[in-house]
């Protein structure tokens, strides 16, 4: 399991941070200040800590200095006009950066991204009664082995990672198609209809009002 320091002092935000990784499947710990980051770091290892620059006791770029030895990666949460922060965070050793305010489909690609660099995500997971290998891109139900296509496989893998999320047609086109999304288009939905049928997410897979999709676990 994934495991994941958040260092925020403003505790709705940490709140809300650490309710979303929960939900796509990380373990978290959550602390308040700097002093307090340094106490589960000397008693717990961790595979990413997202680490807030202005921090009571210690800040996020002494707290850095402490961390760098370690060899675990961070991304620092910033203000939005801090552009020499998020410079100086990233010249001291941080992978990424992202700044206040942001949404949370956002920062879960960014930690995503960051653990997929470091080889940390699982290879294995399981949602429901399928059982998903992302080193080898396959997908088994009840152990019989689907055939996905390359974009049925993105689509699968981009909602396990973000269950009970409500996504946006936009945001599921740009993420899988890796392109802007065309006004209109029918593809994101041809193409989950179709991926309802072979996973059998008829009742998990639902559409969501002017939105997108959300799958239910």
């Amino acid at each position: 399991m994934i495991h994941i320091l958040i260092v925020e002092d403003e505790k709705p935000i940490n709140n809300l941070i650490r309710m979303s990784l929960k939900r796509a499947g990380y373990t978290c710990d959550a602390a308040y200040d700097g002093l307090e980051a340094m106490e589960f770091l000397e008693q717990h290892s961790y595979d990413l800590i997202l680490l807030d620059v202005m921090l009571p006791q210690m800040d996020g770029f002494s707290l850095m200095e402490y961390i760098r030895p370690m060899g675990v990666p961070v991304i620092f949460i910033t203000a939005m006009n801090n552009v020499m922060d998020r410079v100086k965070g990233l010249r001291m050793g941080a992978e990424d950066y992202i700044v206040k305010p942001f949404e949370i489909l956002e920062l879960l690609a960014r930690v995503d991204v960051v653990l997929r660099r470091y080889n940390k995500t699982e290879s294995l997971m399981t949602v429901g009664d399928l059982a998903i290998d992302t080193v080898a891109r396959t997908v088994e139900r009840k152990g019989v082995l689907l055939k996905l296509t390359p974009k049925e496989y993105d689509l699968l893998l981009l909602f396990a990672r973000n269950p009970n999320v409500a996504l946006y047609r936009e945001t599921i086109y740009e993420r899988v198609w890796n392109e802007e999304y065309p006004f209109g288009s029918k593809t994101v939905d041809l193409h989950i209809q179709r991926l309802r049928k072979k996973v059998g997410w008829e009742k998990k897979l639902r559409a969501v009002n002017k939105v997108g999709y959300r799958l239910e676990v």
